[in-house]
């Protein structure tokens, strides 16, 4: 799945970093992430998940 001109615009710092570049931006844009526990830990762990692109997120608590 090719990233949108709004996804790429969102995720830009994220692309122009040498190890993740556009493909690795896109992989995390396919990925997903189970978050147990949305307390003192889970709840900075999900801001930075979807801050970084992750596609899919669950949250048991």
């Amino acid at each position: 799945m090719k990233l949108s001109d709004g996804n790429i615009l969102r995720y830009s710092r994220n692309i122009l970093i040498p190890e993740i570049g556009p493909e690795g931006q896109e992989k995390i844009f396919r990925s997903s992430a189970l978050v147990v526990g949305a307390g003192g830990l889970g709840s900075p762990a999900l801001l930075y998940l979807t801050a970084g692109g992750v596609g899919r997120i669950g949250v048991i608590d």
